[in-house]
This record gives C-alpha cells, structure tokens and sequence, in this order.
C-alpha cells in the first residue's frame, strides 16, 4: 500500500504546514457536502421509499421485515466500522492512514447507492426482501463505513492546533448539517417531491416513482464519487505524518489494549453517549419528517403541497445552524466548549416544547424548530473538537493513540443509528397502522408521527444535558499537550535523532512548502 500512494497521482493537493482557507473550504466543507447529501437524503426519505413504493409497512407482503432489517443491520455496521478502524490503525502511508480508505470507500459507495434503489419491483416478497437486505448492508454495513470511519477521524488527524482543529470541526459539521438541510429538507421536497412520489387520482404510482427514484439516484452516485475524491484530495493528515517525520517506529497496537484504554477513561464514555443519543434522536425526526409533513399539517393533502411545507420547514429549521457556524465558536471560546454544549441543549429542551401546543399548527411547529435549532448550535459544531481533546487526552495518559478504535465506534453510533431509527419508525407505524393509500391517517398513527418528529429528540436531549455536565476534558488540554510533546522528545532522543520543537518544525515546513509552490 505504501508504494501505491507514493505515487505523484495519489497525493494530497495540501502542502502548506498550517491549516489554509482552501483546505478548510474544499476539503472540509465542499467535498463532504456533496458526499453527504445522498447519505441525508437517505435518512430523510430511503423509509419512506421502502413504506410507500416498495410497500414494505404492508404486514401481509414483509411481515415484521421492516422493523427488523433496520435494528438487525446495526449489528453488521458496528462490525463493519470496527473492521475498518482496525485497518486504519494498522495503516501507515506517506497519505496518512485514514485517507487511503476514503479513497477506497468513492467506487463502493457509488455502486452501493445504484443497488439500493434496483430492488426488482415486479417480483415475489421473498426476492425482493433478499435484494433489500443485501443492497442495505452493502450501502450501511461496508461502503459507507469505509468513508464515514476515514472522514471522521480527519479533524482529530489534521493538526493539534487547537484553534485550526476548531475551525475545521466547525466546517466539517456544517458540511453535514448543510447536505441534511439542503438536501433532504428543501432541494428534494421543494423541487423533486413530486417527481419521485408520483400521484395518479390521489394515490401515489408506484411504477413511475421506481422509475424516477432510479434516475435521481444514478445522478447522486456520481456527485457522490467525485465528491469523496474531492476530499481526499484536499484534506492532509499532519498527526499521522508527524511520527513518519520524526521517525518514531510505532507498535501495532492490540485491539484488546485500545478498547481497555477507551472504556477505562469516563470522558470517552460521556462523548460516545452523546453522540448516541444526539444522532438517535436527530436520525428519528429526520426519518418522520416526510411522514410528519404529508399527514399531520392542516390543509396538507397532497404530496407537492408536503413537499412545499417540508421544504420551508426546512429552510427555516436551517436558519440557525446556518448563522451558528459564525457563532459557535465564539460562544465556545468565552465559555468552554462542555458548557456551551450543554446550556444549548438545555435551552433546545425549553424551546422544542413549544410545538406540542399545536402539533397540527405549521407556524407553531415552525417556532417550535427555530428554538430547538437555536439551542442546539454548539451541539452541532463544537463537538468533534471535544471528541479531538477525548483522544488527545488519551494519548497522554496512555502513550498511544486511539484514532482507529474510537473513530469506528464513532462511525458506527453515525451510521448504525439510521437503521435503529427507522427501525422504531417502522415499528411504530406498523404498530399503529399506518397505510400509504389512505387520505387521512388514524389518530394513533398521527400520535406516533407527534413522538417521531417532535418528541424522541427532546427527550434525547434532555439526557444529554445531565451527561455533557460532566464531559470536563478541557481542563486537561494544556498538560495533555506538554505530556505528548515531552514523549515524542524522549523517542526522538533515544533513537539517536535531532530533536526540533514544534513551532520551528511548522516554520521550516511551511517554508519549505512555499518555495516548492514558487517553482
């Protein structure tokens, strides 16, 4: 692997030693937008694909199928992106480690997407119930996995510095946050609802909506493809280049000693949580969100008036976290990262109650979302740094680095929560009774789409607020530094070679890096 990327072809468009505007606009906001959009439009719309064209809700066709596939595959993904952490820990390339696998993950990913949306439509249940489990745990359980695990792991990878490795959690969030926004609650309801839930006499035509979804996501494969190569291409692993340059031979650690150290430590604990419950609770509402807009708003009746009121619900959900990525980071600079996080999530608690005044209300909803967005700002970008502090904290108490098995753990709780979502989605609309050909849903259906949409993540967040209190790494930041840069002095040193501190070394690099632009 070491000679393949070696090659001129292969390597990083970043020279620069210090983080620099285009790496941060391209490959951590550009690149992994793109990417992402197909991934958040499966969140917000692969159930209801599987609900209402494939009729997988229908009890006497797939039975309790729908609600078990889903909460079955996690198992596969967990398995999946613990395997690909392990690969990326046992990796070392003058590419970085994590890197080589987004690359790998571009054509797996892309052929993933097409299979998924080429179930055989007229065929027997069992047939099509094979088609479904194979192309959902390609696409979740192995493609997926390779590119999330390795996209992830690039902000704890990128740089120490901390303001740098703060600026590119920032873009890095918002490139998903935008492709969820954009993507999933205002491109595709606004402009493609219709055209993917076809409507013939106020039913929904199955057969022309296979046919449309099979185009539109011919087209999203390839964006995806090129979007993945655009951020390798633009993203650089300084961490991992930092002991190649040093020369400090490093151990292939056992799995069994990282998962100790993990599970040993509490802040690991407390973030891994976190992002459990707030991606649980985040993936339930996304995946209710077409239900909830088709079925619960006054004087909503058809699906391109669903699709209108999604996509304004949308944009108007999407304004906070929009003027949040200019705000985050002040907030968490004045007053901590733990703390911004968890007075945000407190306040997203209070304002998100307010949509239960009137669940059928779209204004009231609407008011409701904009609070709960406003509250949830840190949350949605601050984060992953802590995630960088848990591991540098790591580091420094135990010696090594724990990239390989957090990130994979991390990758799995991301993508593995969109099965145990719609899971529970499937399960309580079949519990419910839920039926696409109807006009009107029952009121136990209306009250599942009300606990969907509304309700799961407010309650999510409520833990959380009680579970990010105690999330204090911070505190270790500026010993957990002097800690890694004293050992990487002592192997230095003991190796025989010349020790240079940081600062000079970033200099020289970024010198050296110029005058070779400069040619």
């Amino acid at each position: 692997m070491n000679q393949i990327f070696d090659k001129p072809l292969l390597k990083t468009k970043i020279t620069s030693a210090n983080v620099k505007p285009k790496e941060m606009l391209i490959g951590y906001f550009i690149g992994p937008f793109c990417a992402f959009i197909s991934n958040a439009i499966f969140g917000a719309y692969l159930n209801r694909y599987y609900s209402d064209i494939l009729g997988w809700t229908d009890t006497k066709r797939f039975g309790a199928f729908s609600a078990l596939l889903p909460i079955i595959s996690v198992i596969f993904v967990i398995i999946g992106n613990l395997l690909v952490g392990r690969l990326i820990d046992n990796t070392r390339t003058s590419q970085g480690k994590a890197r080589p696998y987004m690359l790998l993950s571009a054509p797996l990913v892309m052929i993933s997407i097409l299979l998924l949306f080429m179930t055989p439509q007229n065929t027997s249940p069992f047939t099509q119930v094979i088609w479904i489990a194979l192309s959902y745990n390609l696409y979740y359980a192995v493609a997926y996995p390779f590119f999330y695990t390795a996209h992830s792991s690039m902000v704890g990878l990128s740089t120490r510095n901390s303001n740098h490795r703060g600026m590119l959690a920032t873009f890095s969030n918002a490139s998903g946050v935008a492709a969820v926004g954009i993507g999933a609650s205002i491109l595709i309801p606004v402009l493609l609802q219709s055209f993917l839930f076809v409507e013939k006499e106020g039913v929904i035509d199955k057969a022309a909506s296979y046919n449309h979804w099979r185009i539109i996501m011919g087209v999203l494969s390839i964006i995806t493809f090129f979007a993945i190569l655009l951020e390798y291409f633009f993203t650089r692993e300084r961490i991992t280049e930092e002991n190649i340059k040093l020369d400090i031979k490093e151990e292939k650690l056992p799995m069994k000693k990282q998962i100790k150290a993990c599970i040993s430590n509490k802040y690991w604990w407390f973030i891994i949580l976190y992002f459990l419950l707030f991606q649980l609770g985040g993936l339930i509402k996304n995946g209710s969100m077409s239900y909830y807009c088709r079925w619960m708003f006054e004087g909503i009746n058809s699906e391109a008036s669903a699709g209108t009121a999604m996509g304004i619900l949308g944009l108007i959900g999407g304004i906070p976290t929009a003027v949040g990525m200019v705000l985050a980071w002040p907030i968490a600079n004045k007053i901590g990262k733990q703390r911004a996080v968890t007075f945000g999530l407190a306040i997203s608690v209070v304002g998100g109650l307010v949509s239960f005044t009137n669940i059928h209300s779209f204004v009231i909803v609407c008011i409701g979302v904009i609070l709960k967005g406003i509250g949830s700002i840190p949350a949605m970008y601050v984060t992953l740094a802590l995630l960088s502090d848990v591991l540098d904290h790591l580091e420094a108490k135990n010696g090594f680095r724990s990239d390989g098995f957090t990130m994979s753990v991390y990758g799995a709780i991301m993508v593995g929560m969109t099965g145990l979502g719609n899971g529970i989605i499937n399960a309580l609309l079949t519990a419910s009774g839920y039926d696409a050909t109807m006009t009107v849903q029952t009121e136990n259906v209306k009250w599942v789409l009300a606990l969907c949409f509304l309700g799961i993540e407010l309650i999510c967040y409520a833990v959380l607020v009680v579970i990010t209190s105690f999330l204090k790494v911070e505190r270790h930041v500026k010993e957990d530094q002097a800690t890694i840069l004293k050992v990487q002095k002592e192997a230095v040193l003991e190796s025989g070679g010349t020790w240079i501190e940081p600062e000079e070394r970033l200099r020289m690099e970024q010198e050296e890096a110029e005058n070779n632009n400069m040619l």
